[in-house]
């Protein structure tokens, strides 16, 4: 209202002022106003060939920067002269101008354009470009792909969805860190292999946070705390035209969030809400309670000893009638899940805003109350001159969560392979029981199961962007971002918790991280058309700090439960350790970006980085990139040649990227503090002369699009070299130092192919099927270390095979006269070590990828994505004869024809045991076909809406891991090596926009 006012205004004194100033012969002329200056309002609703609205599209006042957008509900209102022309437009449809000829009700329809889907704009990080004009390979999902997901990373939404982009679940327990890998393995340290998190310009530390709790394996991951309901899209940029910008941060790989913005056009209040519930989806296949005991009477009987109460407590002190089916009272629980989300946007013109809040939380499976909750709140504002010369975006994001989990408590396989008739873990009264296990010489395997673990982190990631435009083509833009990351946890560990044999004390564990960082980075930006020619230039600088902030110790002696962690009733503090960490970072960046006709493209992108983790001698390095593409579909002869290619595209890129990700101050010596003689001691020995990781990426993609881009395919060859391997170096113990920071001469190889498809199946007016499919073939390989054998490597890796190996034996059979494995001794020397482990086994995957599907039939939609993965898994269940449980495929040795050995409880058969597991032989197709997601929605007619003020109220059920496909016979061939990783969730909620 107040810009219409301000115009009208305007207006006003444009009339006045020719009036006044005009000779009369031109005073009979003002009486009639010029229609150019006959200002009205024009109203209007944009919808699809179905004829539902769509939300965004552009409408621009015909050779003018003046226009809006519309709003959820296709409307719009612009006020605009009365024979001017409006230009509609809208990615993937085809752009209308509509001459207003005095109207002020103009409702349109616009139509689709597949070939147009190519110019949807993809975030680069420091520019924007589009699919069809990019020269690098950036993957990219939006907001509708992984909205209403049941997890809490954003991570998590990814797997399957992107070629080239490996993400492993970190556990089953609420907000363990995932790991990612984008095209392989880069670094020998495995924190050397973090990609680059940026969310709305701001980098973040991808590093998980440390915790004592069950968490402890993998860290929390430090994204849990974005709303994964308020990202608009994550690209996920690859080789090194995408990365080389980035310099030293790009050599991994480089992840863009970018959250939603409101909407220019009216305001809005969206509000969306789920429930569900998450299991377990997977149980091994165990021995009950009469197979179990057989098989320990046979191995007596083998072995020709007599059963004790030492040796064979579940055969003569436990119940023999007794069963319990470990595994589900393990993790058989049904865990709760519950998000309610609530947006608020809008805006005019010159200005458009979104905040709004959410709440998440989840449940456990395993035994006890335990649970996460998370609320976040987030605000997006816009503001852009009326002369569209001044623009300012800020973006504000802030999340606290708490974690509640039990910490230091056998939570794990172990106890899901106990004997069948081991006796309660708890008495009547709740208390842990300690009898029948005594006798047994035994723990209870839920020791520590009243330990109590409370993890609350709080999160703030902000950014603001000012740009102006001097002259037309050159702009002045300045990034600004501040984040902050507080992570506090308490274990508390009453004695209660342990044998009261043992005399144990009330105790507490306290942990605190703390990271804060800052950024500017000033930009000049020059865009400029010569006839055919486009060019697009980018200058700036980044300066950079983050400081981290470490600490943990230990309270024991409290008088009682209740004053547990308060450290004042503590008899003494112990194992105290702070670390403080100051990380500087500047570097100067640049891009020229030039194209010919729309055919021809070249992209040059350069960094020189400076980094406080290098000696001053080698503290600045710098890196750099060439991309180019060529759409040779706008060649004549080829458009005319193929009707059926309606694109094409063959692009390729070189460059080199860089990696600092290592401990800060490794160049110089460090000391702590000690009560001892002289005040300090050395802890780090200094190497002022390590320098940096390199990174170089050789890429080749091509890109066709047949039957008006309703089929579209991807085709990339990618080949990463890392040399100059960071490392912390083993040092061997009489040194008095574990480790030194160094650069070792290994040369890491990732290479592979990835293939993308998308489709439009089928399209009628009331049906639409797509379909997207992607698959990777990568391959990592060692290729060069000089004399690694001397090193202390020598037993990890092997020159030619990846880095994730296993070294292992031979296995030659059964011995015929023992029954027991048998492995070769290589070196016949009568003892097996290293030296005998000469077969290399592959322990990563041969491909992997996705296809997901879309149908919408009317109101109804369906969507679900199938994850497939070609790996091998270890499995190693089959123990027989020893006081645990197995898989029911050791009853085969009951009959004496099995590959499994005889059973038996002896140390002998034990002992083969635990060498046939390193060997191929518990080896198995760990390959599987995993129904990722599915979900189905339901739109509530309008009609049935408007009587009750709802603009668009949508109904839901999403599933999630419902279904896999596999021969493996462990919990989770995701994770063959380890236990549960992914949970089986269903949830249905509403979405109503008001």
């Amino acid at each position: 209202m107040k810009n219409n006012y301000s115009r009208h205004i305007l207006v006003a004194l444009i009339i006045i002022g020719g009036t006044l100033l005009c000779p009369p012969k031109a005073a009979h002329a003002a009486v009639t106003t010029p229609l150019l200056l006959q200002q009205q309002v024009i109203t209007g609703t944009v919808t699809d060939q179905n004829g539902l609205p769509i939300q965004g599209v552009s409408i621009i006042l015909e050779d003018t920067k003046r226009g809006v957008v519309t709003n959820l509900d296709g409307e719009y209102r612009i006020t605009a002269p009365a024979n001017a022309t409006l230009v509609f437009s809208y990615i993937g449809y085809k752009t209308r101008e509509v001459p207003i000829d005095g109207r002020e009700v103009i409702n349109i329809q616009l139509e689709e354009n597949i070939a147009a889907l190519g110019e949807v704009q993809i975030n680069a990080g420091y520019y924007n470009t589009t699919r069809r004009e990019s020269t690098g390979n950036i993957a990219r999902v939006t907001a509708e792909e992984i909205e209403n997901q049941p997890v809490i990373s954003p991570l998590q939404a990814l797997q399957g969805r992107m070629a080239g982009v490996e993400i492993t679940p970190g556990g089953s327990h609420p907000g363990m860190a995932a790991t990612i890998r984008i095209r392989g393995t880069n670094s020998l340290r495995e924190d050397g292999n973090y990609p680059l998190y940026i969310i709305d310009g701001v980098p973040v530390n991808p590093t998980p946070i440390e915790s004592s709790s069950l968490m402890s394996s993998t860290g929390i991951d430090p994204l849990n705390n974005l709303d994964i309901n308020n990202i608009k899209s994550i690209e996920i940029l690859k080789d090194a035209d995408a990365t080389a910008i980035y310099g030293s941060r790009g050599a991994n790989g480089v992840i863009l969030i970018t959250t939603k913005i409101g909407y220019n056009q009216g305001s809005g209040l969206d509000v969306r809400l789920y429930h569900g519930v998450t299991t377990a989806p997977q149980r091994y296949d165990l021995l009950n309670t009469q197979q179990y005991l057989a098989v320990r009477k046979q191995a007596f009987e083998n072995d020709g000893v007599e059963p004790t109460e030492r040796n064979a407590y579940d055969l003569l002190v436990w119940d023999q009638d007794r069963y319990t089916d470990w595994q589900d009272f393990l993790f058989g629980g049904t865990a709760e899940t519950t998000n309610a989300n609530l947006n608020f946007s809008g805006g005019n013109n010159t200005t458009s805003f979104r905040f709004g809040t959410s709440y998440f939380s989840q449940g456990t499976i395993y035994p006890g109350d335990y649970n996460y909750h998370k609320i976040t709140g987030n605000l997006n504002l816009n503001h852009r001159s009326e002369n569209q010369k001044f623009n300012l975006n800020l973006s504000l994001n802030y999340g606290v969560d708490t974690n509640k989990m039990v910490g230091n408590v056998g939570f794990n396989s172990t106890t899901a392979i106990l004997p069948p008739n081991a006796p309660e873990i708890f008495n009547e009264d709740g208390s842990l029981a300690w009898e029948q296990w005594e006798r047994a010489n035994l723990d209870n395997p839920l020791k520590g199961y009243f330990n109590e673990s409370n993890t609350q982190t709080n999160n703030l990631i902000s950014n603001i962007s000012l740009s102006y435009e001097v002259v037309q083509g050159l702009q002045l833009k300045a990034n600004m971002g501040y984040t902050y990351y507080d992570a506090t946890e308490l274990r508390k560990q009453p004695k209660r918790s342990y044998n009261p044999a043992d005399e144990n004390i009330h105790s507490s564990s306290h942990y605190k991280t703390n990271r804060t960082s800052w950024i500017i980075e000033p930009q000049l930006i020059y865009n400029t058309n010569i006839n055919q020619l486009n060019i697009e230039a980018l200058l700036g600088t980044t300066f950079q700090e983050n400081k981290d902030h470490l600490e943990n110790f230990q309270g024991r002696g409290y008088a009682s439960e209740a004053l547990i962690g308060n450290l004042a009733a503590a008899e003494s503090i112990v194992n105290a350790r702070t670390e403080n960490n100051d990380y500087r970072y500047s570097a100067i960046f640049s891009r020229l970006g030039v194209n010919w006709d729309k055919k021809y493209f070249l992209n040059l992108t350069g960094r020189r980085d400076g980094s406080s983790r290098f000696g001053p001698s080698n503290r600045f390095a710098n890196f750099g990139a060439i991309g180019l593409a060529w759409i040779f579909t706008e060649e004549p002869v080829i458009k005319n040649g193929l009707p059926l290619l309606s694109f094409g595209k063959l692009r390729g890129s070189y460059g080199t990227t860089g990696n600092d990700q290592i401990g800060d101050y490794g160049y110089l010596d460090a000391y702590e503090a000690t009560t001892g003689p002289g005040g300090l001691y050395p802890t780090g020995l200094a190497n002022p002369n390590y320098s940096w990781e390199v990174n170089k990426k050789l890429e080749i993609g091509l890109e066709l699009g047949f039957i008006e881009n309703k089929l579209h395919t991807s085709l990339s060859y990618y080949q990463n070299r890392s040399s100059n391997q960071l490392v912390g170096y083993p040092l061997p113990a009489i040194t008095g130092f574990t480790t030194v920071q160094a650069n070792l001469p290994a040369t890491v190889e990732n290479r592979g192919w990835e293939v993308e498809l998308t489709s439009q199946n089928l399209e009628t007016t009331n049906f639409r099927w797509q379909t997207s499919f992607n698959i990777s073939f990568p391959k990592n390989e060692l290729i060069s270390y000089p004399d690694i054998e001397q090193s202390s490597y020598a037993n990890t890796y092997r020159i030619g095979y990846p880095l994730n190996i296993s070294l292992l034996y031979e296995y030659t059979g059964l011995d015929p006269e023992t029954g027991f494995y048998t492995v070769k001794d290589v070196n016949e020397d009568g003892s097996l070590d290293y030296q005998d482990r000469l077969i290399i086994k592959d322990q990563n995957r041969q491909f992997y990828g996705g296809i997901n599907n879309s149908f919408s039939f009317k109101n109804f939609s369906l969507q679900f994505l199938w994850q497939f993965v070609k790996q091998e898994g270890r499995q190693t269940l089959f123990s027989a004869g020893r006081p645990s449980n197995s898989s029911v495929d050791v009853l085969s040795a009951l009959e004496g024809d099995s590959k499994y050995q005889k059973i038996s409880q002896s140390s002998q058969a034990s002992q083969a045991y635990n060498y046939v597991i390193n060997t191929g032989f518990p080896f198995e197709d760990a390959s599987f076909l995993r129904l990722k997601t599915l979900s189905l929605s339901y739109k509530i007619p309008k009609n049935l809406l408007k009587q009750i003020s709802i603009k668009n109220c949508r109904l839901f059920m999403h599933g999630q891991n419902l279904w896999t496909l596999t021969d493996f016979t462990g919990l989770d061939p995701e994770i063959p090596n380890s236990g549960i990783g992914n949970l089986r969730s269903i949830t249905g909620g509403l979405e109503i926009n008001f």
